[in-house]
């Protein structure tokens, strides 16, 4: 999520954009900030691993919290690159745009020097101890980094560990999220790419591993969870028994996503029933997140969203592309290939595109349905655009598409919800469209690894043979049962207003994803923001990341 917000402007990434607000904040209270760190140098030990500093929204936030950890008494230590990685989360193609200045190692001048000065300005206000990855990588060490990077066979680097740390699966996904590619194959230059990252991961992992064999924490709080260098961090302070947080801004405007141990994308899918089955349920609650779900269709109250007018005329979209009313059709959601490529145990195929294919072919067989295949708007309106359409991939696969499969191209302004809300039932991989079709009614097939699996209200295969034995059944020919419904709803609830914390205080700005709005750190002490306070809880004492909104209000920009 943080890289699909990211790019709505490269002022983002100047320095002086937000420096000032964090350095004035502290300096107009800054007897107050003194005593504060002088009374949490005894206190419990966090760690807020920032590691790539040059995402503004991602530092000024941990620096935030850094303020407010600190105020309830934590001795917050800092985490951060110095240069010292050939690959990470800020190679990006505007900087560093063909394999060759990987080759060259060119990172360390082209985007280290404004990444590191952006730390500085953010976090070096703060006068807390920070710890950089190059005193904590010996010569010896970095050398063996680098050999290994040089000399793991390319196809065994996704399955490598080092130190018991799964390294090299974050090293793919950060070499995959570069390149905006589900796959290496056929990637001119994709193994130079991903052996400087598996690299970088090497590095951040043996520079987090040093320092905790120094220093222990109670916790250890960071961005993303995933990619280079976040992910190999995560590795080592779990192999370490260090308690991770992990956090992403969210979808509602001014709410972000925290977990417990890893990054959301795994966490969501296991997180007990119990959470939220026992929530009492109310008219009013009912009211609000439908209300909200709505307004999804256009994304009035979301961070971002990716049509502004959909055409909710999908009745003429049917009709244009041929559709044949007396069939049924059976919805299909892809989401972006290669956003957060990470290894899930329960997936029924290796990947997204295999699901597709085995899809489009199994409904080749089924001349009773129709498959309507809405593609990812994001595919060519996000902040990374896909360089793997999954478009030219069923293309591949399918040079003639059988004659009842349709396929809505990203760029298309059909709303995604109302072709759904047409169909018998609606196949997903990972999307979380998944808990919003639920909450209409729409039977849901799960086939990878979609927040709404593992929830009692979908259908979900964890085997491409179950996966065929659902479809099977189709069409179902009706929706789902009321109390069904009922429950899909007070999980969007939960997922939506609970699970998504706010935290008013950062608010959209243009020209960046959000900018602080504070009159003073006595509005980041206990009791003022209810969000902050939960969050803090969790970081400090465990607490679960849920935020109860049906008792502080939703705090809606």
């Amino acid at each position: 999520m943080v890289d699909r917000l990211k790019r709505r402007s490269r002022a983002a990434s100047e320095p002086a954009a937000t420096a000032p607000t964090i350095e004035n904040l502290l300096h107009r209270h800054r007897e107050e900030w003194a005593r504060a760190r002088s009374k949490a140098a005894s206190g419990p030990p966090v760690l807020i691993a920032t590691n790539v500093t040059g995402f503004q929204h991602a530092t000024l936030l941990e620096a935030v919290l850094a303020i407010a950890l600190t105020l309830r008494g934590a001795r917050v230590e800092l985490l951060a690159c110095d240069a010292a990685m050939p690959a990470c989360l800020r190679a990006e193609r505007q900087t560093m745009p063909t394999a060759e200045n990987f080759r060259a190692r060119e990172l360390v001048g082209r985007t280290c020097p404004g990444c590191v000065a952006l730390g500085r300005s953010l976090l070096g206000p703060l006068g807390l101890t920070t710890h950089v990855f190059s005193d904590l990588v010996s010569d010896y060490e970095r050398a063996d980094c680098r050999h290994l990077a040089e000399t793991v066979p390319a196809g065994e680097i996704r399955r490598f560990r080092h130190r018991e740390m799964s390294v090299g699966e974050h090293a793919e996904a950060g070499a995959l999220r570069y390149f905006a590619r589900g796959d290496l194959r056929g990637v001119d230059g994709g193994e130079i790419v991903l052996r400087r990252y598996f690299e970088g991961a090497l590095i951040a992992a043996t520079a987090t591993s040093n320092l905790l064999t120094r220093r222990r924490y109670a916790s250890a709080c960071f961005h993303h969870g995933i990619y280079v260098p976040q992910g190999p961090t995560g590795e080592a302070c779990r192999a370490a028994g260090i308690p991770v947080v992990n956090w992403n801004p969210s979808y509602r405007r001014n709410t972000f996503i925290f977990s417990h141990g890893d990054t959301y994308h795994h966490t969501l899918m296991q997180e007990p029933l119990s959470a939220w089955k026992a929530l009492e349920w109310t008219e009013a609650m009912e009211s609000e997140i439908m209300s909200y779900l709505d307004s999804r269709r256009h994304g009035g109250r979301d961070w971002i969203w990716f049509h502004e007018k959909p055409d909710e005329d999908f009745a003429r979209y049917a009709s244009e592309i041929g559709l044949a009313p007396s069939k049924p059709v059976v919805g299909l959601l892809t989401n972006v290939v290669w956003d957060a490529q990470l290894h899930y145990p329960a997936n029924a195929f290796s990947n997204m595109l295999e699901w597709v294919v085995a899809t489009i072919d199994h409904f080749s067989r089924r001349p009773d349905l129709q498959l309507l295949i809405r593609v990812h708007p994001a595919e060519i309106r996000g902040t990374v655009p896909s360089r793997q359409p999954v478009t030219e991939e069923i293309r591949r696969a399918f040079p003639t598409l059988p004659a009842n499969v349709f396929v809505v191209p990203p760029e298309a302004h059909v709303s995604t919800y109302a072709a759904m809300e047409a169909c018998d039932a609606a196949l997903v991989y990972g999307t979380k469209t998944g808990v919003e079709l639920a909450s209409y009614g729409i039977p849901v097939i799960v086939g990878g690894e979609a927040w709404i699996r593992n929830k009692g209200l979908t259908w979900d295969a964890s085997s491409a043979e179950e996966y065929f034995k659902l479809l099977e059944r189709l069409p179902f020919g009706h929706r789902m049962a009321p109390d069904t419904v009922r429950e899909a709803r007070r999980y969007a609830y939960h997922f939506f207003f609970r699970r998504m914390i706010p935290l008013p205080f950062l608010v959209p700005k243009p020209g960046k994803i959000y900018d602080l709005s504070l009159g003073s750190i006595e509005e980041l002490m206990p009791g003022v923001h209810p969000g902050l306070d939960v969050v803090c809880e969790g970081i400090l004492n465990g607490a679960p990341f849920i935020y109860q909104s049906e008792r502080h209000g939703l705090h809606d920009a």
